[in-house]
């Protein structure tokens, strides 16, 4: 059946013709969002082994690219969605996986954070005479050979030979693109940004049209271990940082080292000049929490940060100005420390909730990653999700609380969408060595933010059981040979809702979610092994139960 003329059933009972979305309507407008059944259990992790993901019985999913996807225009650099020409066969294709008694493979690349976007009047791709419809999903990829990263479009409604182009490989300067891990939409830039999580490494304004532009805007917004990136309703652009510290003493507790920044340009839109802030939080006494304060293994403050119902004061300090300090490249985790801002576990991803007018803003601490850390149940170490709400949008002073406190089933939280106005997803990036330690792969859970969940009978919902794929159970093998050169287990990332507005209402945090209407679009990406990226369906049932 057409896509473009899906016919919907809608909860009340109406039917409606959808221009994009799912298998049915889940819910009428206004409604709070699909209401989904529990995956009771995470798949386990043994070698050798590569189960299937499980998803919640309302949900079903789609591939809407892989790694194994050829590209509709080839480079020197790679021909396919998810591989690098590193390592090519007899046929000049990527060696997707290694020979009999050898490592040798292409390297993964690893396509992460997805952005969504609508252009009713369409994008121009490598086929002149093609055209490429109007839904585009935009990413860039983590990882390469030689750190070599590159920027993708998946053409979501045209035919197998036009699905993926490859936008650049190269900037503007024509340097070589950096290895890539965020990326949003700024609408008053009409740019994608793209981050690096790499200090060393530019972070990224292109063009979404072929071939892409790419320009090094990381005179004003810095470089860090940025990862999660996106707009407020002012064109200030938030970025959380994801870098890991030092190990406290012999332990596997790690001193918090990563930042949450705010860029406020000197007009909405403008990447080159303007003011980077990062998060400063104050502690009961009224003193910064800052990064030389948490070194000590469960020092006061970050026990606190980490207890519920304990509310903290904060505000945003500017490390950066364009207009006194110049506009080269600088390092903003540096900066950070050297204006006492306050760090966090591994913050990796943040996103302000629909309807709040950018004034609540949750994001998540990975945390330290391992069973045996003694910060997990104490300060952190499992991860957290954290709750910013500002004294009113835009302001520069506000309340940071824990809203979720992460214990071993939900540690080590990474990437978030919002599903409706309350409901939120996040999705573990837990790594091989705690699915080893826990015996689980990653999960993908939902948390109701008008919950508390200091209160044991409130649970998070697992809608997504990660499998692995059989790719997946070579990487990182202790064998003679050590199958160590790509990521290993599997990963859930990228993970957006969105209905693609490239107007400055789609702003993630504005409109508020409804996956039952045809406009709202459900992806993730799932990253390492064969890296298929997959759009979420929500299935109606009838009131009969069928």
């Amino acid at each position: 059946m057409s896509r473009n003329k899906l016919v919907l059933l809608s909860a009340a009972g109406a039917v409606v013709v959808a221009g994009a979305v799912s298998t049915a309507a889940v819910a009428a407008p206004g409604s709070p969002g699909p209401t989904l059944s529990n995956v009771p259990t995470a798949n386990t992790r043994s070698d050798g082994f590569a189960p299937a993901s499980r998803l919640s019985a309302e949900l079903t999913q789609t591939v809407v690219a892989q790694g194994s996807t050829k590209l509709e225009n080839s480079s020197s650099l790679t021909s396919y969605y998810g591989y690098d020409n590193d390592v090519v066969n007899a046929a000049g294709q990527p060696q997707m996986l290694p020979t009999p008694g050898s490592a040798t493979e292409a390297q993964k690349t690893e396509p992460d954070k997805n952005t969504y976007l609508v252009f009713r009047k369409g994008l121009p791709g490598a086929d002149p005479n093609y055209d490429y419809g109007s839904h585009f999903l935009f990413q860039g990829h983590e990882a390469g050979a030689d750190d070599a990263g590159y920027i993708t479009r998946i053409n979501l409604d045209a035919d197998a030979a036009h699905r993926v182009t490859l936008l650049a490989t190269t900037d503007a300067d024509g340097h070589q693109i950096a290895t890539i891990d965020g990326s949003t939409w700024d609408p008053w830039a009409h740019r994608l940004l793209f981050t690096t999580e790499n200090a060393s490494a530019p972070t990224y304004a292109a063009t979404p049209g072929y071939p892409s532009t790419v320009t090094d805007v990381s005179g004003a917004l810095g470089r860090g271990g940025y990862e999660g990136i996106q707009n407020d309703s002012a064109g200030n652009i938030w970025i959380v940082e994801d870098i890991g510290g030092a190990f406290k003493g012999s332990t596997k507790a790690k001193q918090p080292n990563s930042f949450v920044y705010r860029y406020v340009p000197a007009r909405p839109g403008d990447l080159r000049h303007g003011k980077l802030q990062a998060l400063q939080v104050l502690n009961a006494a009224g003193a910064p929490i800052t990064f030389e304060s948490q070194a000590a293994l469960n020092n006061p403050d970050q026990v606190a940060l980490h207890t519920y119902g304990n509310k903290f004061k904060s505000r945003w300090v500017t490390i950066h100005d364009t207009t006194t300090d110049g506009t080269a490249p600088f390092n903003a985790n540096t900066a950070a420390k050297a204006a006492h801002a306050t760090p966090f576990k591994r913050p990796e991803n943040g996103l302000f909730q629909p309807g709040s007018r950018f004034a609540t803003f949750f994001f998540d601490e990975t945390g330290d990653t391992d069973a045996t850390s003694p910060e997990n149940a104490s300060a952190g170490g499992w991860g957290s999700i954290m709750k910013l709400t500002l004294d009113k949008p835009g302001a520069d002073t506000g309340t940071l609380t824990m809203f979720y406190k992460s214990d071993e089933a939900h540690s080590s939280l990474d990437n978030v969408a919002f599903l409706s106005r309350n409901v939120v997803t996040f999705v573990q990036d837990m790594g091989d060595g705690l699915h080893t330690q826990l015996n689980a792969l990653d999960s993908g859970y939902t948390f109701d933010v008008t919950r508390d969940y200091s209160d044991p009978a409130n649970q998070p919902v697992r809608w997504l059981a990660e499998g692995r794929d059989a790719s997946a159970t070579l990487d990182g093998s202790a064998t003679p040979t050590g199958f160590g050169k790509n990521d290993g287990d599997n990963e859930i990332t990228g993970v957006l809702v969105s209905n693609g507005d490239p107007g400055v209402g789609g702003v993630l945090g504005d409109a508020v979610p409804n996956l039952g209407n045809g406009q709202w679009r459900w992806f993730y990406t799932q990253q390492h092994g064969d890296n298929p990226t997959y759009e979420v369906l929500v299935r109606h049932h009838r009131q009969d139960g069928h």
